[in-house]
């Protein structure tokens, strides 16, 4: 009988291996599975006992001439069905892939469905029932080009869900992806040696551990879809598990796990317990950044780090890999350490040099397992993790601190808790730093294409660090950003779901902001000025917010006694956080209204009067009420002349926008009726001084 075994990209080799071991015959080896022949009772042993399939299926029938409905009709019809279930059972048909003709898969799982049934209809004069939920019987078909496979299920669900695993950490391995790190780790060579996770989350890694240990056949509490097939006999399948059961031994474990979640630590107890091996795996609550010795002789380190995005949490990922490669060189020699992770110039970070590499796929990631030989030669590079050197980076650092010193005197006379401390000063360090109480949030600039990228990574890194140490702040309170233009709806995407929120204090008003879930934090920190002359000059004002984003505008202008407020938006998100901003200044009035629609499409159509208006547009928008892509450069005109409807004959409009090198057209606000006046000097705090073009602003009035 033939068979195919599924697996992830990076261990089918390892699932190759082990089906030998099993007995079975190895036929061919692809991208992610692996086919082999065995007889029934293999194949259930091996549904038993493999660590590292996900999924075994019994190849019905074979073509490499499907091309087409016709084709793939004919492969499913000429199958005798009937050998493997009757026209009172259950079926469901799943299929994968496509071809020039067949380009739809749901289509032709209809096609294989229509040839069972018919096949049935022809045999008996009866049909079988569809039930895709828990079906009897499921068909599988796979295609590829011309090259059609049809099989039976015969593992059922997912072979890598050992049941003992309910709830899992925020970078979850799948159990077969575990047990193959383990067995590359090289650890089974000697199983009595330390086994330590220093990052171990729900345990994965060292329950699969203690199971290949004890040979533990994983799958001996599943029920199989093959239990379900005709021919299967219980008293041989009885037999097998008792084989298995008597093969199992018990060697002397020293299975280690730190992690820094405690909630997550007790999800990992659990499921040890579930899993057998309750009391055998010393979970105990560690950060991995203070790592320290945790057994008097060597053994093995084995851990799925911590994955970043380049988006808000990396500073927290360069401190951790810092750390642990100086506590690896100190504190353990002679060990070997085995690290699965996604990013290359975090490793790097480790300062050690690799025995070996091998390339995984942890669901849809790329990740990087790598080893480490911790001999005296590793051990004897000096340790820098502690004392941090950044002789190239020194200029950056040094710069940081020489603003921070200028800006001391304004931010504690104007009680500032958020401001821009260093803003691409040096061109080598093209980033942004803005403070925030006890945090700080550093945007990337994209590099330029001359820049090589190790270098761009490198820098970034360096920046990260020496961020942390000039402001004193926790590594795990920095967010990392890339700021590029944002392309439509991609401004309100959110980057990370930490939902980290904090109260920033500004002239009075109080502000939510979020400074790792969006590119930006909730406040635009350089236009606080802009926002202090509205709340003085919005009393008793009818004032319209355009491009709210969270309404910090629109608070001060209620603060400032204005007698109505709206705040008009595209985004429900932004707008839901600006009715939090008002509550969060106990705001509440019928005179504070609260608008989501484009823009542009509602001051069009805007009716009414209003007193004080801010107009703080994008530099480009896709909105559908321009002829083509909106250009604040090109189309500020007409956006005036709508705003001209609407501005009281004494009415006040404040506009800003931060495209660089913006000139407003004078003659078209001549012909408008209107006049400015550039108030650019007055709205940019000393923050911003360096940054001459952070943002233009005017006043416009009826001429």
């Amino acid at each position: 009988m033939q068979f195919i075994a599924l697996t992830s990209i990076g261990v089918e080799t390892l699932l190759a291996e082990e089906l030998q071991t099993f007995g079975a015959t190895i036929t061919k080896q692809t991208i992610g599975s692996v086919r082999f022949e065995a007889d029934s009772l293999l194949a259930q042993k091996i549904c038993l006992s493999t660590r590292f399939s996900t999924r075994i299926m019994m190849m019905l029938s074979q073509s490499n001439d499907v091309k087409d409905k016709d084709a793939l009709y004919k492969l499913a019809k000429n199958i005798e069905w009937g050998e493997w279930f009757g026209p009172k059972q259950s079926f469901a048909v799943e299929f994968n892939g496509t071809n020039t003709l067949l380009k739809n898969s749901q289509f032709s799982g209809m096609v294989v469905k229509d040839a069972i049934v018919d096949y049935f209809n022809d045999k008996d004069g009866q049909r079988p029932n569809v039930d895709k939920t828990s079906p009897n019987v499921r068909v599988v078909g796979k295609l590829n080009k011309s090259d059609c496979a049809l099989y039976v299920d015969y593992s059922g669900p997912r072979l890598s869900d050992r049941g003992y695993r309910t709830k899992q950490g925020q970078a979850p391995i799948r159990e077969h992806l575990a047990a193959a790190l383990i067995k590359r780790s090289g650890w089974l060579e000697d199983p009595t040696k330390p086994l330590f996770d220093p990052c171990c989350g729900s345990g994965t890694l060292l329950i699969e551990a203690a199971s290949m240990a004890q040979n533990i056949a994983p799958g001996l509490q599943k029920r199989f879809a093959f239990q379900d097939l005709p021919g299967f006999r219980d008293a041989k399948f009885k037999e097998i598990k008792q084989a298995l059961r008597d093969a199992q031994v018990t060697p002397n474990l020293w299975l280690i796990g730190h992690d820094i979640d405690e909630r997550v630590l007790s999800v990992a107890e659990q499921n040890a317990s579930r899993a057998g091996f309750e009391g055998q795996i010393q979970f105990k609550l560690a950060d991995a950044n203070k790592l320290t010795a945790v057994a008097k002789r060597p053994g093995h380190v084995v851990s799925n780090l911590p994955y970043g995005e380049r988006l808000g949490g990396m500073a927290e990922l360069v401190n951790l890999y810092r750390n642990l490669g100086g506590a690896f060189k100190q504190s353990f020699q002679d060990w070997h350490v085995a690290l699965l992770g996604t990013d290359e110039s975090l490793f790097n970070l480790l300062k050690l040099v690799r025995a070996k590499t091998y390339k995984f796929k942890n669901g849809p990631l790329d990740v990087l397992f790598n080893l480490y030989q911790l001999d005296a030669r590793q051990v004897s590079q000096v340790n820098r993790t502690n004392t941090l050197h950044f002789e190239t980076s020194s200029a950056f650092a040094n710069r940081l601190k020489k603003n921070l010193q200028g800006l001391k005197s304004w931010v504690k006379q104007n009680n500032i808790e958020a401001y821009r401390a260093y803003d691409a000063d040096i061109p080598e360090y093209n980033v942004a730093v803005d403070v925030y109480p006890s945090h700080a949030v550093i945007y990337e600039y994209a590099a330029p294409k001359n820049v090589d990228e190790k270098v761009a990574e490198k820098r970034l890194q360096d920046v990260i660090t020496l961020t942390a140490q000039t402001l004193d702040v926790a590594p795990e309170n920095v967010a990392v950003k890339v700021r590029k233009r944002q392309k439509g709806e991609n401004q309100y995407e959110v980057l990370s779901r930490q939902d980290r929120v904090m109260e920033v204090n500004e002239f009075g008003a109080k502000f939510k902001v979020n400074l790792f879930d969006y590119l930006d934090t909730g406040l635009f920190l350089d236009h606080r000025l802009a926002r202090r002359y509205i709340q003085e000059n919005a009393k008793d004002k009818r004032f319209l917010n355009l491009f709210s984003y969270t309404g910090s505008a629109s608070v001060h202008a209620a603060l400032g006694g204005a007698k109505s407020v709206v705040t008009v938006d595209m985004s429900r998100t932004y707008l839901k956080w600006a009715e939090e901003n008002f509550a969060l200044n106990n705001l509440k009035s019928p005179r504070y209204r609260f608008e989501q629609a484009d823009c542009l499409k509602w001051l069009e159509h805007a009716q009414g009067q209003y007193d004080l208006i801010f107009l703080d547009p994008p530099t480009f928008s896709n909105s559908k009420r321009m002829q083509a892509v909106f250009d604040v450069q090109r189309d500020h005109i007409q956006l005036f002349s709508w705003v001209k409807k609407i501005l009281s004959s004494n009415g006040t409009l404040l506009f800003s926008n931060n495209k660089r090198g913006f000139e407003i057209d004078e003659l078209g606000l001549m012909g408008l009726g209107l006049k400015a006046q550039c108030i650019s000097d007055k709205t940019i705090s000393p923050d911003f001084k360096r940054n001459k073009q952070i943002h233009n602003s005017w006043l416009i009035t009826h001429a």
